[in-house]
């Protein structure tokens, strides 16, 4: 287990007005925000020897100490459940996530998550957030399957939310569609909840985030398409929601392609998925301590396999998608018919 950690600071007089709570997140950049607040709400910040509220200004020229407890036990409980590693060092770990494995513990799903399989495998856990669990980077579905990068210290997690936060992160996805869209495309709109479905998300709003999704048609076949989908920005069921809304849901999404129901191979592939058709593919990062650059690629998994198969039909199958050709940056910029701002 980590040993406590005491850091002092005097705070400079051009520190005079600031809030202490975002003063510290400033100087101590290897813990978030919140960690910081919880700390002073705790009592583990002193000004001068005393404990604070985290809406305190400061002066400029008092002495701040700040005590990191050592992490205590995380509530979920380790489970040795099957887990594929894609790639494991001391500040982090990328696991290729089953379909059906929900990332984190929550309501009607105690156990059984990412995190309590990361518990069980992960033995050299630093601590996030004064607990020792590993810290979630980013989420994927219930359903969907690939690529998913988890923090094991708070260091680690500062900087890469900060790295997807800025974009530069490299994800990229492989989906199975209904129909078939434009040979390559950009999707770009505001993005916010359904205004009357607040399970789901739309790209049709007048105020939100912005989003926004490359596209470009592998293979087509009759009634559906293999896509590959480059994100730019990372909103909660992003490409879901934009192919949905182009026209093209993925296979076997019953929430946003709901009604949707193929016939002939593309309807076999689909029952043969039984889940909707997205795979995190690949992702490349620049790593938190060596700045060295990550490339992680996660095999399609067994049912997305068989249902190209299905789709490909008797005849010879053409490259599998991990030799298909990468997209030119020049394509990136391209615009398509596809291509909506709000």
């Amino acid at each position: 287990m980590a040993a406590p950690d005491t850091r002092e600071h005097r705070a400079p007089p051009e520190a005079r007005g600031e809030r202490i709570d975002q003063y510290l997140a400033t100087v101590f950049s290897d813990l978030t925000r919140s960690r910081i607040r919880g700390l002073i709400d705790e009592g583990h910040v002193l000004v001068e020897g005393k404990p604070v509220k985290a809406a305190m200004r400061l002066r400029g020229g008092e002495h701040l100490t700040l005590h990191v407890p050592p992490p205590v036990a995380a509530v979920p409980e380790a489970e040795a459940l099957p887990l594929s590693v894609l790639h494991e060092d001391k500040d982090l770990v990328v696991v290729d996530k089953a379909a059906g494995m929900v990332v984190h513990p929550g309501a009607g799903h105690a156990s059984g998550t990412l995190v309590n399989a990361l518990l069980h495998r992960v033995k050299d856990l630093a601590g996030v957030g004064g607990e020792l669990r590993p810290g979630i980077v980013h989420r994927l579905d219930k359903d969907t399957t690939g690529c998913l990068v988890v923090a094991k210290n708070e260091q680690a997690l500062v900087a890469l939310q900060k790295s997807f936060k800025g974009r530069e992160v490299a994800k990229t996805y492989l989906a199975l569609v209904h129909g078939v869209p434009p040979a390559e495309g950009r999707i770009e709109t505001l993005y916010g909840r359904h205004p009357v479905h607040r399970q789901r998300f739309t790209g049709k709003v007048r105020e939100g985030k912005p989003a926004i999704t490359l596209f470009r048609v592998l293979e087509s076949f009759d009634g559906a398409a293999l896509v590959e989908v480059d994100l730019l920005t990372g909103r909660t069921h992003q490409i879901r929601v934009h192919l949905a809304e182009a026209g093209h849901p993925l296979l076997g999404d019953t929430l946003y392609g709901a009604g949707r129901k193929p016939k002939g191979e593309a309807g076999a592939a689909q029952e043969r998925l039984g889940r909707q058709a997205l795979h995190a593919w690949r992702l490349a990062f620049a790593h938190p301590r060596t700045h060295k650059q990550l490339s992680l690629e996660a095999p399609v998994p067994d049912d997305f396999a068989a249902a190209l198969e299905l789709l490909r039909g008797p005849q010879a199958p053409p490259e599998p998608p991990s030799k298909a050709p990468a997209r030119k940056k020049a394509a990136k910029k391209r615009a398509a018919t596809t291509t909506r701002k709000r």
